[in-house]
Parts: structure tokens; C-alpha cells; sequence
């Protein structure tokens, strides 16, 4: 089994897709791409917008062989949109790639109207149904039940998380559980892998309360203690505080804990986290988003930064 992982908070986007590879397959989970449309009160600045570009074509690259897709649910930087903004991926630009792969989806009984409608938009644009994928199991797949979208009983809705066995080796995502319901921790551990990706605490939230920073550490660190090798990215390293998280826990267990850019061997490109620092160090003339987005402009000029090169 081999795994890529091709768009996360520390590889420079806002996501958790990623290529699981076995000897007859090849599997995409979560075939989106987003970048934060405001934070600090600015715009995604265009090195941001370049990184992200270049994440988007590796994902429309990697769905034209693919054998499976799943989507673990139907926010913006998990799947292709129907109705993409320019720095989303668009669903009818992959549209013609997702007509043959099996898909395994999560289904809308439990998330908003609002997912429901992309649901149904996505269905439309390709031209198939989504088939719900919740408990199902196969030879290579299984699937969870719904699980939080961190939380029980907010207005995120649920989630579904994946199994991939292949071997003696077991994968599993466990895309934006956040780590604060001891549900899916113990359907994590309860499938034995061997590795995991799973999306840490939005520590970034103010709202987010000592309590349920302190239940997300130690959900955090029961999976440190079991899994040998232990994923921890999309919404924990939306800010630096998200480092000093996997310090700590390294530092708790006795071994590294790594995010995605660790894993896949890059440097840490916390853009979400250094937007303002973008804006000081490479000036946005005024108007460059709306020139973007009419296809006027390109990143071109802003795809070096500091020792980063996205060509």
C-alpha cells in the first residue's frame, strides 16, 4: 500500500485528499481543494492561490486513473463543486473522469440542506448517483458510520470515516472528526491500523473552550499510543498553536507525531496560519481577486516566496 496525500493545511490548502495505492486499485478520498475565502479579513493571497492551483491539478491528475473515489462528506475543500469558487475545484472540469470509478459516498440523511443540495448538485453535474457508503464493507473497503463533524449535535452534520486493508497493512482517514467525540476514536481503534490521517482541533476557534481542547489532547493521545504511525492535520494546523500541539504530543508519547507535509517528506506551508505575513512581505494590488476570478490576471509573478517555489 502506498499513500500520497495531495492537499492539507500543511502542504499550503485547506483539505485532507489523498491517493491510497494497492496492487488493483487506486483510491481518492476526498477529492476537494479550497483555500480559506477570508481570514484576517483578507482574501487568499495569490501565492496561496498558485499553491492551490497546483493542488488542483494534481487531483484532476489523479482521478483520470483512478478505480475509486470516496467523499466523506459534502463541504467545499472535500469535494468537486458544482458551483466552485476560483479557488475550489469544479466539478465539471473532473466531471468526465468520475464516470467510471466506483464511488463510495456519505449520505445526506444527517447533514444540512445546504450539503444535501451539493449532494445533489455533484449527482447532476456527473451525470450518476452517489451511493451512500455508510457500514458498507468489501474486500478492501469499509466504512463507517456517521460521525460527528466534530461535535454531536451542530450544524456541521456528520461525516464519514475510512478503512483501506490491504495485506497486513490497514489505513485509515478520518476526515474533520477533530478529535472531540470519543466515538470515531474508538471506531479508529477498534479497525487496528496501521497508519491514519485524521483531522485535528480547530485550535484557531476562539470559541473553542479549555474543555474541549483538553478532550481533543487526550483523544489525540490515545491515538498516539496505539497507532504507529499517526497523521495530525487539516483544521489543527489552520495556526502555529497546531505545531506546538504535535511538539507536545511527540513529546508525550515518545515518538513523532507527524502532519501531512512531514509524512510526504515537504517543508510546512502554513498559509492559512501566515496569510497576513504574505500580504506584508508580496503587496496585492487592489483588484486582483476580481481580475483572477474573470481570468484576466495570473499567479504567475507570485509563485516564489521566501525559500518556497510552486513551479
Amino acid at each position: 500500500m502506498k499513500i500520497k496525500i495531495l492537499g492539507s493545511e500543511s502542504l499550503g490548502v485547506r483539505g485532507l485528499s489523498c491517493i491510497v495505492d494497492t496492487q488493483y486499485h487506486k483510491i481518492i478520498i476526498d477529492p476537494g481543494v479550497a483555500l480559506g475565502y477570508q481570514r484576517h479579513g483578507l482574501l487568499p493571497h495569490p501565492f496561496q492561490v498558485a499553491v492551490g492551483q497546483k493542488v488542483r491539478k494534481k487531483i484532476m491528475g489523479a482521478l483520470n486513473d483512478c478505480t475509486d473515489i470516496v467523499i466523506s462528506h459534502y463541504h467545499g475543500d472535500h469535494i468537486p463543486l458544482a458551483n466552485a469558487n476560483p479557488y475550489q475545484l469544479s466539478a465539471q472540469k473532473v466531471a468526465s473522469c468520475l464516470h467510471k470509478p466506483r464511488l463510495w459516498c456519505k449520505s445526506i440523511r444527517d447533514v444540512s440542506s445546504a450539503m444535501a443540495k451539493r449532494c445533489k448538485d455533484l449527482a447532476k453535474v456527473l451525470g450518476r448517483k452517489l451511493p451512500a457508503a455508510e457500514g458498507h464493507r468489501d474486500s478492501l473497503l469499509s466504512f463507517s458510520s456517521s460521525m460527528p463533524h466534530g461535535e454531536h449535535n451542530n450544524h456541521l452534520g456528520m461525516v464519514m470515516m475510512t478503512r483501506v486493508e490491504d495485506k497486513a497493512e490497514v489505513f485509515v482517514h478520518a476526515s474533520d472528526i477533530q478529535l472531540l467525540e470519543e466515538e470515531p476514536i474508538n471506531q479508529i481503534l477498534d479497525w487496528k491500523p496501521n497508519i491514519v490521517l485524521v483531522s485535528g482541533p480547530p485550535l484557531y476557534l476562539r470559541y473553542l473552550s479549555s474543555r474541549k481542547r483538553k478532550k481533543a489532547w487526550n483523544n489525540a493521545l490515545r491515538l498516539a499510543q496505539e497507532v504507529p504511525t499517526l497523521i495530525l492535520d487539516h483544521h489543527l494546523l489552520r495556526s502555529e498553536e497546531g505545531c506546538r500541539f504535535l511538539e507536545e504530543l511527540s513529546s508525550s508519547v515518545g515518538h513523532k507525531i507527524l502532519c501531512a507535509a512531514d509524512y510526504m517528506g515537504s517543508k510546512l506551508l502554513l498559509l492559512e496560519a501566515w496569510r497576513q505575513r504574505l500580504y506584508r512581505e508580496m503587496p496585492v494590488p487592489e483588484g486582483w481577486h476580481k481580475a483572477y476570478a474573470r481570468g484576466e490576471v495570473t499567479t504567475d509573478q507570485y509563485k516564489k516566496w521566501r525559500s518556497w517555489n510552486v513551479s
